[in-house]
């Protein structure tokens, strides 16, 4: 198995473990604790913020989940601004993001 094979059966195992087991096992990385810790400062009322490194624990993409009244009568692009507004600086040190907003019933 060469470098490149091992590197993505590792990626590969490391989302399906997250997948299996939860939001839990996702939690812990400090890249993941410090980029939860500034949208829940922005979104104090959330429902639900879930952030998950995917780019193997480097902490160059995040797949980022958040329900919050915050987003009512907003469009998908203006809700994913506040988003990025909130993540500016952390952003600048990203390769990307992929985000998912919602209004909770």
């Amino acid at each position: 198995m060469n470098r490149t094979t091992k590197l993505a059966t590792s990626r590969t195992f490391s989302l399906l473990s997250r997948l299996w087991n939860g939001p839990s096992v996702a939690s812990g990385s400090a890249a993941e604790k410090r980029v939860k810790d500034i949208l829940q400062n922005r979104f104090p009322q959330a429902k639900t913020i879930d952030v998950v490194d995917i780019s193997g624990g480097c902490g160059a993409m995040f797949e980022i989940v958040i329900e919050s009244q915050d987003f009512k009568g907003l469009s998908t692009v203006k809700q994913h601004r506040l988003i990025n507004e909130a993540l500016k600086e952390e952003i600048k040190d990203m390769h990307g993001l992929r985000i998912h907003t919602s209004v909770p019933p």
